[in-house]
């Protein structure tokens, strides 16, 4: 039980560091409210318990062997984090240059499949999130036991620790942006959040 209690706080650290993750999940806040960060956040959650999956099967294990495909996943998980965050700075652009029509009608579900579909794919491109499960998770499996389930219980118990973070990351972009419904506001906080993503998907790709 000790064992337990201390991956919780190992999770609970990496959770407060700030990282890809919370930018995305802030930023589809920002974009499209609390329903649409917490879409942004479950796609990360299934990515993290696949990392974890993976980990008790030793697939994870191939990020440590092959530097190839280690690098192979950053980088096509920078260059997804930077269309990600170039789609809010770009967006002005497009609407100048197309034909004045009639608006679209909005489509929601479309929309959280996609908050999804981006927090998915960011976690599952973080190869530093395969690294952890390898050579963290393993440490609090008692010997004798299981690897598998006890991997599937570890990433759960570390999804569970990131979702609490997730929404108190939600609420305060969704409150924030409550008090301040000003069209200027509510797009610079977009372009920001996008500028955000650029960066840290730039920084992964030179730092590694």
């Amino acid at each position: 039980m000790d064992g337990l209690w201390g991956f919780v706080l190992l999770a609970a650290v990496l959770s407060l560091s700030p990282g890809p993750d919370d930018v995305l999940v802030v930023g589809s806040a920002v974009r499209g409210g609390p329903r649409l960060g917490a879409a942004s956040a479950a796609g990360i959650a299934v990515g993290s318990l696949a990392w974890g999956a993976a980990s008790g099967i030793g697939l994870a294990g191939v990020l440590a062997r092959s530097p190839a495909v280690y690098d192979g996943i950053r980088f096509a998980g920078a260059g997804y984090l930077v269309v990600l965050g170039l789609v809010p700075l770009l967006a002005p652009l497009v609407r100048r240059a197309r034909p004045v029509a009639a608006p679209a009608p909005s489509r929601h579900p479309d929309r959280l499949r996609s908050a999804f579909a981006a927090g998915l794919c960011s976690d599952l491109l973080n190869p530093k999130i395969g690294m952890f499960y390898l050579a963290g998770v393993p440490q609090f499996v008692p010997a004798g036991q299981p690897v598998l389930g006890w991997s599937l219980l570890l990433s759960s118990i570390d999804v569970a620790v990131a979702m609490v973070w997730f929404a108190g990351l939600i609420g305060v972009a969704s409150a924030a942006l409550a008090r301040l419904r000003r069209p200027g506001v509510v797009v610079w906080s977009q372009r920001i959040a996008g500028a955000s993503l650029v960066g840290v998907g730039v920084t992964a790709a030179l730092t590694g």
